[in-house]
C-alpha cells in the first residue's frame, strides 16, 4: 500500500500503453489531460529552487498542470474559490438539492456533453426558481450555487446537479425576506415533474434541429421516430429529485461545498493501492447503508483510465454557475438586500494587505522564510545547490 498514492503515478505508469492501444480513439482533449496529470510537478514542466534565509536549507519545487482535471491542482483552486465565496453566505439555513438524469438519457449526454450539460444546468435551475417564484409554495426569488457532477462514486457516467441554496429569499416586491420551513424547501414531486418536461421539451427541440450526434448503438437516435420511442419510458417515469435539510450554519455549507466544487471523478485520497496492473480504491456504495456503505472496488488500470477519461469537460464549459439571487451580473446588489431584509449588518470590506501573503511553505527544518534562488524552464533539470546560502538570501562566493 502506498499513502501518496496518486491518480498521475497510475498514468506515468500505464498511459502510454493505454495510448497505443487505444491510438484513434482518444480525442485531443483527452490526450492534453492524460499528458498535463502525468508531467504535473515535474521537471517537464519546469520550476525554481528555493532556499532558507535562515538555516540555508533548499528544495526544489516543480510547476503544477493547472489542469481543472488533475486532483492535485484542484485542491489548491477549490480553496482559493471558497475564499471568494464566503462574502456571499447568508445567516440563515442552507439546503443541499441533487437534480440527476435518468440512465437512458445518460447514454445520450455522453456524445453530446457540452449541449446536454447545459441543458442540465438550465432545466434545473429553472425547476428551482420557478417552483420556489410560486406563491403556493415559497413565493421569493431565491439563490442558488449550482455545481455539475458526472460521475458515480465508481467513476461510473452519471450525470447530475449538485444545488447549495438559502433556506428563503425574497419577496417579489423586494420589500421582505421569506424564510422557508425549518427542514423543507419545496416539494419534490413538483420538482421532478416539471424538471422533466423541461428537460425533456428542450431535449427534443434540439433533435429537431439537428444538433444531437449520434454514434456505434445509438446511431438509430438520429431518426425522430426511434428518438421518440427512445424516450417514451422516460416520460412516464418518475425523475428523482433529492433535497437534504439544511446544513449547521455557514461554516457546514462552505465545508461541504469544498468537497464538491472543484473535483473531477476521484480524489487521490480515495486511492488504495496500485501494484502496475490493479488499481484499487474507496467508493460508496449507495444500495446499502450505515458502515457497509463504505466499499472497496479493484479495476484494471486501462479500465480506471478509461473510466477517469469519460469524465473529461468540454473546453471552456462552466461546471459551477450561479442563478436568482446569486446571479453575477447584480449579486452584489441582492445580497446587500437580503441582509438589510434579515437585519444583518452589512459587510465591511477589509483592506487589501499592503504584501501578498507568501504562499510557499516555510523551512522544514527551521521554519524560516523560503525565497526563490533560481529558476529553470521546462525539461531543464536546476544546477547543484549552492555552496552556501546567507540569511539575506544571497550566495556566498
Amino acid at each position: 500500500m502506498r499513502a501518496s498514492l496518486k491518480v498521475a503515478d497510475i498514468f506515468r505508469a500505464t498511459g502510454p500503453a493505454y495510448r497505443a492501444a487505444n491510438a484513434g480513439h482518444l480525442s485531443l482533449h483527452q490526450l492534453k489531460i492524460m499528458s498535463a496529470i502525468e508531467h504535473c510537478r515535474t521537471a517537464a514542466l519546469g520550476g525554481h529552487v528555493e532556499a532558507c534565509t535562515d538555516c540555508g536549507h533548499w528544495r526544489i519545487a516543480y510547476n503544477s498542470c493547472r489542469n481543472r482535471h488533475c486532483p492535485r491542482c484542484q485542491a489548491a483552486a477549490a480553496r482559493i474559490w471558497l475564499e471568494a465565496r464566503e462574502a456571499d453566505l447568508l445567516p440563515v439555513g442552507y439546503f443541499h438539492a441533487v437534480f440527476t438524469l435518468p440512465a437512458e438519457i445518460a447514454a445520450i449526454t455522453f456524445t453530446n456533453k457540452a449541449l446536454v450539460y447545459d441543458l442540465l444546468f438550465k432545466a434545473a435551475s429553472e425547476t428551482m426558481l420557478t417552483i420556489a417564484a410560486d406563491p403556493r409554495h415559497l413565493g421569493a426569488r431565491i439563490g442558488i450555487t449550482a455545481v455539475l457532477h458526472t460521475w458515480g462514486s465508481a467513476l461510473t457516467h452519471h450525470p447530475h446537479i449538485h444545488m447549495i441554496v438559502p433556506g428563503g429569499g425574497i419577496s417579489s416586491d423586494g420589500t421582505r425576506w421569506i424564510s422557508a420551513r425549518p427542514a423543507f424547501l419545496l416539494p419534490v414531486r413538483v420538482l421532478g415533474a416539471l424538471f422533466r418536461r423541461l428537460f425533456l421539451t428542450r431535449l427534443l427541440a434540439l433533435h429537431d434541429a439537428g444538433r444531437l450526434a449520434f454514434f456505434g448503438s445509438l446511431a438509430h437516435l438520429a431518426d425522430r421516430r426511434a428518438f421518440l420511442r427512445h424516450l417514451s419510458p422516460v416520460r412516464k417515469k418518475r425523475w428523482v429529485v433529492y433535497a437534504k435539510a439544511p446544513f449547521a450554519g455557514p461554516e457546514a455549507v462552505l465545508a461541504y461545498l469544498s468537497r464538491y466544487t472543484h473535483r473531477v471523478a476521484i480524489s487521490n485520497s480515495r486511492l488504495i493501492s496500485f501494484d502496475g496492473a490493479n488499481v484499487t480504491f474507496r467508493y460508496k456504495d449507495y444500495r446499502r447503508s450505515g458502515a457497509d456503505r463504505q466499499q472497496v472496488m479493484t479495476l484494471a488500470a486501462d479500465e480506471f483510465i478509461r473510466r477517469f477519461l469519460l469524465h473529461a469537460l468540454p473546453r471552456g464549459f462552466h461546471r459551477i454557475r450561479h442563478y436568482g439571487l446569486l446571479a453575477s451580473a447584480r449579486r452584489k446588489a441582492h445580497l446587500e438586500r437580503a441582509r438589510r431584509l434579515l437585519n444583518v449588518a452589512p459587510l465591511v470590506e477589509d483592506d487589501p494587505p499592503a504584501d501578498p501573503p507568501d504562499a510557499r511553505p516555510p523551512c522544514p527544518c527551521c521554519g524560516g522564510r523560503m525565497i526563490i534562488i533560481e529558476t529553470f524552464e521546462r525539461r531543464y533539470q536546476p544546477r547543484a545547490p549552492p555552496p552556501s546560502v546567507l540569511s539575506s538570501g544571497i550566495q556566498a562566493p
